[in-house]
């Protein structure tokens, strides 16, 4: 199998720092988090802005300062968000991308979000996907719930997405598709030809939907967007503990994690020039 990507999502929108007392917040406190990140094994790193008061944005000078702050200490695969926070509109959402990342995740669908709903309406998820297009972004297709796959399928059919496609499944929402293994195995099933996957496990679900994916020959993230503990009742140190355990058993697995640039060939993205 080739070796495992593994991504590192490190703030999300939702987790506060009373929370997670590591929670990177600040560009460096972020581009120190991203290097440790892949020094432990990463290859990607998903990327959600805040302010200085720890709330989510989608300000593109934000982004701006937490990418420069990222290339400076690591070759990670950038990866924004265009999911920002539920409720921000689409034009917010979608500012990010005019910085022309690697990579940018691509929601396929509405869903219930705990006590939320995350509103992705067709029109809206169309503009998106034409946007990241126009910038040379490989979009990472956000998979909530069962119909969205679907959705995706139709998509590659029309030419509205090109294939091979990269898939994101985010298993484990409240409101959303469960984070089991039974989940997951329905889903790997329904993927479109050629396509390459990841799997997202929410809280629990992190740890051994992380291991399924590494023998199923999948793809894994992990990190405090996700799931702040790295056992029951445990904190995790960091991002990069997270990764490092990922790292451990991939080796252990015979799939060893694979470096960014390896990660690139994986994935279809073009080599950066060298610094």
């Amino acid at each position: 199998m080739d070796k495992l990507i593994i991504t590192a999502a490190l703030t999300g929108a939702e987790v506060r720092k009373e929370q997670q007392p590591a929670l990177p917040i600040t560009p460096q406190e972020i581009a120190a988090d991203a290097a440790a990140c892949v020094a432990a094994g990463a290859a990607i790193v998903h990327l959600h802005a805040r302010l200085a008061d720890g709330s989510p944005t989608q300000d593109k000078a934000v982004y701006q300062q937490i990418i420069a702050a990222v290339r400076e200490r690591c070759d990670a695969i950038i990866q924004v968000s265009t999911g920002g926070a539920v409720g921000m509109s689409a034009a917010e959402r979608l500012a990010p991308l005019s910085l022309a990342p690697e990579m940018a995740t691509l929601s396929m669908g509405s869903v219930n979000f705990g006590d939320e709903v995350f509103i992705n309406h067709p029109a809206d998820i169309a503009r998106f996907a034409r946007t990241i297009q126009d910038y040379g972004i490989k979009p990472e297709l956000e998979i909530f719930d069962a119909g969205m796959l679907p959705t995706a399928v139709r998509w590659i059919g029309k030419g509205w997405l090109a294939a091979p496609v990269h898939v994101d499944f985010v298993l484990g929402v409240p409101g959303a598709m469960a984070g089991t293994p039974e989940s997951l195995m329905f889903l790997r099933s329904q993927l479109p030809p050629g396509a390459t996957w990841t799997v997202a496990g929410i809280g629990a679900a992190q740890l051994p939907l992380a291991v399924l994916a590494i023998v199923l020959g999948g793809h894994v993230r992990v990190g405090f967007e996700d799931n702040i503990f790295y056992r029951k009742g445990e904190l995790a140190t960091g991002n990069a503990q997270l990764v490092a355990r990922i790292a451990r058993i991939s080796r252990e697995m015979d799939r060893p994690p694979a470096t960014p640039d390896e990660a690139r060939d994986l994935l279809g993205l073009a080599r950066p020039a060298k610094r």
